[in-house]
């Protein structure tokens, strides 16, 4: 059985072997085959579209193991039992739900086809919204087959805000003892984004975890695993995070990817719409409330960058540093406002001081 460990000291097969060695076990040997996506990193993967006679595929190359494969087979087969959209592995010839050829794990769906979910259309946002409370509403009792590895991921946020914040105050005082560009652009923007990783801490020390809605949740609901196809349907491709956690987890991933964006610049209403829409399909308690404030406060960017620049800064590219740290905060005051307006809303909305 090819464990984890087995696929990460894999070399990528050729186009030609892949064809050669993989395609013969779905009877696709005679096809067209190109390259999508590659990643070649520990966790190497790579993805191939699939034609054979006007039938098109996607032939994934997963980085892990068997019976982490097994647990997003099931999901995916959860979900397509309950009729949300999502692309069912196919069974090779002799009836498993994969290929293993030289310490390689394949797996092949039929080729979804349509366009990406679009951040600027409000309508599709609302769409996607809809259907991740709808897909959390279903996932609530999903259980993966037998021989799946449990994957889970119930994190406490407080100790995860906790933590940061350390690391955030370290930064601070790495920066106080250096007077290069970078240290200077991130002190005369501190306090704002301290601002903001202290709220997310107070919030999060509110939090009741027991309480936190839990389900089988995608992981990297964003755009570009989003796709709708020419009837208007959306459709959820990649499945290779999903695991069960917190549905404010999820959403959360989801809104913040939106939300930073320079057209949406953490508009609130926005966000209230793709709550409401989430809300129709299955409802939200106060503390998963908020669990979503917290993650949308905290200053992940601004404060992963500087993280990463002083854990190198002897070797690493300083121009390209300050860049990323400029482009990190430049929505930082309607970010500031998008908060202080979230808050006014979530204690509305519940009747409750949250902070």
């Amino acid at each position: 059985m090819p464990s984890g460990a087995d696929l990460y000291t894999s070399i990528l097969l050729s186009e030609e072997n892949v064809k050669k060695y993989v395609l013969p076990a779905y009877n696709l040997e005679d096809s067209e085959i190109s390259q999508i996506k590659f990643k070649n990193t520990e966790k190497q993967r790579a993805v191939y579209k699939i034609t054979n006679k006007n039938k098109y595929y996607c032939l994934k190359k997963v980085y892990f193991g068997l019976e982490e494969l097994l647990f997003v087979y099931s999901a995916l087969e959860w979900f397509f039992r309950h009729e949300i959209n999502v692309p069912k592995i196919l069974p090779t010839t002799d009836g498993n739900r994969y290929v293993f050829y030289n310490n390689m794990l394949f797996m092949l769906t039929p080729w979804v086809e349509g366009e990406k979910c679009n951040y600027d259309n409000l309508f599709d946002m609302l769409k996607a919204s809809h259907n991740l409370g709808n897909m959390h509403k279903l996932g609530k009792n999903f259980k993966p087959i037998e021989g799946s590895a449990l994957r889970k991921d119930f994190n406490n946020i407080y100790n995860s805000m906790n933590r940061r914040l350390e690391k955030f105050l370290f930064s601070y005082n790495s920066a106080s003892k250096h007077n290069d560009k970078f240290s200077r652009f991130f002190l005369d923007n501190f306090d704002n984004n301290l601002n903001l990783a202290q709220i997310a801490l107070t919030v999060s020390s509110n939090i009741n975890h027991n309480n936190l809605s839990k389900s089988l949740c995608h992981l990297d609901y964003v755009n570009k695993n989003l796709i709708i196809d020419i009837y208007d349907n959306i459709w959820v491709i990649d499945f290779d995070k999903c695991k069960l956690d917190y549905c404010a987890h999820d959403i959360s991933y989801f809104l913040r990817r939106y939300m930073r964006r320079n057209k949406t610049k953490w508009n609130v209403n926005f966000a209230i719409s793709c709550l409401e829409s989430y809300e129709n399909a299955y409802t939200l308690n106060i503390d998963d409330y908020k669990y979503i404030l917290v993650y949308l406060s905290f200053p992940q960017k601004f404060w992963k960058i500087s993280k990463d620049y002083y854990n190198n800064i002897d070797k690493c590219n300083k121009k390209a540093f300050l860049k990323l740290i400029i482009n990190s905060n430049k929505n930082i005051k309607y970010k500031l406002d998008f908060i202080n307006f979230f808050i006014d809303y979530i204690e509305d909305k519940f009747k409750c001081k949250i902070i």
